[in-house]
């Protein structure tokens, strides 16, 4: 078995990458064939999309990748290779990391592989990028796209397989890439009810039964991350959702009747007399993720979530990103009725 990389949970808590086999696996298929173009992946915000591309590190690595990954909200640089020339470069580039602007470190990921591509023999070359829409803004996200499509379709010389795998919570973004046939578009879901309970079983103190974190979070491991950080308040979670999403008085009154629809049934935001406004401000705002793709594997990365589970905010074609994403918008219901 690959290494399971060590993940940081909370502060003094430090977890293995946990579950996710079905998306193990698939990072050795995607390693095994290459990326004819890039791959999105995108999901609820803290589902663990993160985690995921770090255990892709050690994955192909382990298939003779190499690999560059790039967190760019976070300026974490990891670059994998033997190339003398691209290892100074990068040596030079973490000294003055926190200094680049988020542009010129998207752009990085970039001059790197096509560095690596000029000077390495074995051209395996792996481009891992965390976030990026969310940092260099979704009106630039069908450029870098393109710009990576045409790394692979356009390389400065002949290579023998290139992974190109980028990550997003954006759901406007998802549309924006969508429009053209420039990436393969994958979603992930937050964990499965028996990863998420070895998740839970790794917390230390006391904590809740397992049954209501799952109710609270439906598998958020980030979610679950905030809630241990409070002392299990999810009050104070929501407070921070309502102040975080604006749900304000005015965004309350102007769509009242629509968001009590929604807080039964989410399912609703997919009718055909649902406001189309309020559905983009829903998505915009990442309340929810639209238009689910069919619970078929073929279209997840790892495990889908549930055909319909109202419980934890799944319908059939929409969902709230957490249970406490729709908490937030029925307490701002309340506060201003």
């Amino acid at each position: 078995m690959v290494k399971r990389v060590e993940l940081y949970f909370a502060p003094g808590v430090v977890v293995e990458f946990i579950d996710r086999d079905r998306g193990v696996r698939q990072v050795y298929e995607i390693g095994e064939r290459g990326t004819r173009f890039p791959i999105v992946v995108f999901g609820p915000e803290g589902c663990g999309k993160s985690a995921w591309l770090k255990q892709a590190i050690e994955i192909l690595k382990e298939l003779d990748y190499d690999v560059i990954y790039i967190d760019i909200l976070h300026k974490e640089l990891v670059v994998h290779t033997d190339v003398k020339e691209v290892v100074k470069r990068v040596s030079d580039i973490a000294a003055e990391i926190s200094g680049l602007s988020v542009i010129e470190l998207a752009d990085l990921v970039l001059v790197l592989a096509d560095e690596l591509l000029k000077r390495w023999r074995r051209e395996r070359i792996a481009l891992l990028v965390d976030e990026v829409f969310q940092a260099i803004g979704v009106d630039k996200a069908e450029i870098y796209v393109k710009m990576l499509l045409n790394l692979i379709e356009y390389p400065p010389k002949p290579y023998e397989k290139i992974v190109a795998i980028v990550t997003t919570s954006e759901g406007v973004s998802r549309r924006k890439i969508g429009r053209h046939l420039w990436a393969e578009l994958k979603p992930m879901w937050n964990m499965s009810k028996i990863g998420f309970e070895e998740l839970y079983s790794k917390i230390p103190g006391d904590k809740p039964p397992f049954e209501e974190a799952w109710r609270l979070t439906g598998g958020n491991p980030r979610t679950l991350s905030l809630l241990y950080q409070v002392n299990w308040k999810s009050e104070v979670i929501v407070e921070e959702f309502i102040r975080s999403k604006e749900l304000t008085r005015e965004f309350v009154d102007k769509w009242r009747r629509w968001l009590k629809a929604i807080i039964d049934d989410i399912d609703a935001v997919s009718n055909a007399d649902f406001p189309s406004e309020l559905r983009e401000e829903l998505i915009a705002r990442n309340l929810i993720v639209y238009n689910l793709y069919e619970r078929d594997p073929v279209f997840w990365i790892d495990e889908h979530p549930p055909r319909k589970d109202l419980e934890i905010g799944v319908g059939r074609e929409v969902a709230w990103q957490t249970p406490l994403h729709r908490e937030a918008v029925k307490r701002a219901l309340e506060r201003y009725e």
